[in-house]
C-alpha cells in the first residue's frame, strides 16, 4: 500500500501489504458495498461483510496508517490531539462559554476514535439501549439483545463472568492492569460518599444507579488494540476487501432516488466508485451529516443557501448533535506519581438527583493535570491529577451545518453547550460531587491541595464551569435513528427517502450513550452488518 501498511511487522503483515498493493493496482469500478470511514463502526462493518468471500467490499478512510507510536502506545494518546491523526474541528464561538470556541478532536486515522482515544471500553447503560429500542421501534436495539452481542464480540481477559462477559470474540478487553494509587484511592473515595464499587464498569454497575470501578480497556501486550486492529486488520490479506487510505469521501452519488456510489478525492484527484448494493456512511457525527448535505440530502433551506441541488429534503440531517461536556477539577500531589497505562484508570457514574432512575453524571480520572486553556491561568501544579466531571445526558442540542458547497469544505459546528439551563445547574452539582470525591480521606495520603476550582460561590462557580468546559470527544446523534420528523435513519439504519444508503456510526444514536462511545459504536457496526447481510442474503 502507499500509506505505510507495509510497515506492519511479521509474515501476516507482509501478506497484507502485498495483497493491498495488488488491490490498489487493480481497483474495481464497482464494489458490492462501499463503507466510508474505518472508525469503530466502519471497521466492524467492513470485516463482517468481507467474511463472505463472494462479496467485494471497498473501505475508504480519510486518514492514514495507525502504525505509529502516538496510536500504538496507550499513554501517548494526548499527542494525537491537534496532529495529522486528528480532524481538528473547532466549534463556533459560544456565548454560554464566555465566547470560547471549543476544540473538537476526532480520529482521522485507521481506527478513527478507537485509535486516538483513552482506550476505555464502556458499554453504555441499560437505559440507553432500551431508549434506542423505543425510539427505533426495533426491540433488537434493547439492552438484553445488545448484551448478547457484547458477549459475542468480546474476548474478556478478566475473572470469568458468563452472565456478562464473552470470551470468543475479536475485541480483546481487560481490566486496567496494575492500576496506580490515585485510581485505587478513587474507589475508596466513592465508598466514603456512599457510592458502590464494582469489579467491572460493564455489567451490574450499568443496570441501575451507577457506581465506581477500575476501567476496562482495549490494550493487548501493552499496546493499543483498536477496533480496526480487532476486526479489519485480520481480514486485509483477503482479495475481496480493499482499503483506500488518505481518501476523502466528498459526496454520495444518488440517481433516481438510489445511492449508486461515491465521489472521493485521492491524491488530489476526484474519483468515482460505484456500489452494486449499498453505500454505508461511517464517518462520524461531524462528517456523516456533512457528506449527506453535500450530496443534496438535508434541510432544503440549508442546501439552497449553500447552492446545492436538493435531492431529498431530510430536515434532521445535522441536527440533534450531542456531546459529553466535561469540567476538569485538579489536585496537586504531595509527591510526584507517574501515570500508568493510558493515564486514565478509574471511572464513576452517579446521579445529580437521587430521584433520577439512571446516572446523569460521568467521571473519568486522569493521572496528570488537564486544565482548559482558560483555567490554566489559575495555576496548574507540576504534579497532580484531574477528575473529568461530565454530564452523561446533557439537554443542550447542537447542529452541524455546511460552511459552503465547495469540494471537501469543512462544516460549521454549533455545539451550543449550556444552551439548555438545566445543563449549567447539573454542571455545578457535578463539580461539587467531584470536589467531594477529591477531598475525601482516601486521597489525603496522595494530595497536598485542591488546585482548582476550590470553594467558590455560585456566580464564581458558574463562571469556572463555563471556562473549564471541554469536550469528552463523544460527538454523536447528528443523524439520529427514530420515527419522528427529525429522524434520519430507521431502525435498520437505512436513510429515509434514499434507497441503498445507510449510516452506521455514532451519529445514529437518538441520545448520547452513558459513558465513552467506542463500545456502542462497535455495536452499531455489528448491527448494521446483520441488517445488511439479511437484506441481501450475503
Amino acid at each position: 500500500m502507499s500509506d505505510g501498511l507495509q510497515t506492519y511487522k511479521g509474515e501476516f503483515a507482509a501478506r497484507v501489504a502485498a495483497n493491498q498493493a495488488q488491490r490498489l493496482a487493480n481497483l474495481r469500478k464497482t464494489y458490492d458495498f462501499i463503507v466510508c470511514g474505518a472508525g469503530s463502526s466502519g471497521s466492524v462493518l467492513a470485516r463482517r461483510l468481507a467474511e463472505n468471500p463472494a462479496v467485494h467490499v471497498l473501505l475508504i478512510e480519510a486518514g492514514g496508517s495507525d502504525d505509529r507510536p502516538s496510536v500504538m502506545e496507550p499513554a501517548a494518546w494526548p499527542t494525537n490531539l491537534g496532529s495529522e491523526t486528528d480532524w481538528g474541528f473547532v466549534a463556533e464561538p459560544n456565548p454560554e462559554l464566555n465566547g470560547r470556541a471549543m476544540p473538537m478532536s476526532m480520529g482521522k486515522v485507521l481506527g478513527g476514535g478507537s485509535s486516538i482515544n483513552v482506550g476505555v471500553w464502556a458499554r453504555g447503560h441499560r437505559s440507553d439501549w432500551d431508549y434506542f429500542a423505543q425510539e427505533s421501534g426495533d426491540e433488537s436495539w434493547g439492552y438484553e439483545s445488545v448484551l448478547g452481542l457484547y458477549l459475542e464480540i468480546e474476548n474478556w481477559q478478566g475473572a470469568p463472568d458468563p452472565l456478562y462477559r464473552g470470551t470468543g470474540g475479536p475485541v480483546f478487553v481487560q481490566p486496567t492492569p496494575d492500576p496506580g494509587p490515585a485510581a485505587l484511592a478513587m474507589l475508596d473515595a466513592a465508598l466514603e460518599l456512599g457510592i458502590p464499587t464494582y469489579d467491572s464498569p460493564n455489567g451490574q454497575m450499568m443496570e441501575g444507579d451507577g457506581g465506581c470501578a477500575i476501567s476496562d480497556v482495549l490494550t493487548r501486550n501493552g499496546k493499543r488494540h483498536s477496533i480496526f486492529r480487532a476486526f479489519t486488520y485480520p481480514y486485509l490479506d483477503r482479495p475481496n476487501l480493499t482499503l483506500l487510505t488518505r481518501t476523502q469521501v466528498n459526496r454520495v452519488i444518488v440517481q433516481n432516488g438510489r445511492a449508486v456510489g461515491v465521489e472521493a478525492v485521492r491524491d488530489g484527484v476526484v474519483e468515482r466508485f460505484d456500489a452494486a448494493h449499498e453505500v454505508i456512511l461511517s464517518l462520524g457525527a461531524i462528517m456523516t451529516p456533512t457528506v449527506l448535505m453535500r450530496s443534496g440530502i438535508g434541510d432544503e433551506d440549508d442546501l439552497r443557501a449553500a447552492d446545492i441541488k436538493v435531492l431529498h429534503h431530510l430536515p434532521g440531517v445535522g441536527r440533534n448533535l450531542q456531546d459529553h461536556v466535561s469540567f476538569g477539577c485538579i489536585w496537586e500531589y504531595r509527591e510526584p506519581i507517574a501515570p500508568r497505562n493510558s493515564g486514565s484508570e478509574a471511572t464513576l457514574y452517579w446521579k445529580s438527583d437521587p430521584a433520577l432512575s439512571e446516572p446523569d453524571l460521568l467521571f473519568c480520572q486522569v493521572e496528570f493535570p488537564v486544565p482548559s486553556p482558560e483555567t490554566a491561568g489559575l495555576g496548574v501544579p507540576e504534579h497532580g491529577w484531574t477528575m473529568f466531571a461530565g454530564l452523561a445526558h446533557p439537554k443542550s442540542r447542537g447542529r452541524v451545518r455546511l460552511s459552503s458547497g465547495d469540494l471537501l469544505s469543512l462544516p460549521r459546528i454549533e455545539l451550543n453547550t449550556f444552551s439548555h439551563p438545566d445543563d449549567l445547574r447539573a454542571a455545578v452539582a457535578c463539580v461539587q460531587l467531584c470536589r467531594d470525591l477529591g477531598n475525601t480521606r482516601a486521597f489525603e495520603p496522595l494530595v497536598a491541595r485542591e488546585a482548582m476550582p476550590g470553594p467558590l460561590g455560585q456566580a464564581d462557580m458558574e463562571r469556572y464551569v463555563r471556562d473549564a468546559a471541554v469536550t469528552y470527544w463523544h460527538q454523536t446523534c447528528s443523524a439520529k435513528m427514530g420515527r419522528d420528523a427529525l429522524s434520519v435513519v430507521d431502525g435498520s439504519l437505512r436513510v429515509y427517502g434514499v434507497e441503498g444508503l445507510r449510516i452506521a456510526d455514532g451519529s445514529v444514536m437518538p441520545r448520547v450513550a452513558t459513558g465513552n462511545t467506542m463500545a456502542p459504536c462497535t455495536i452499531i457496526g455489528e448491527k448494521a452488518s446483520r441488517y445488511i447481510r439479511a437484506a441481501h442474503g450475503v
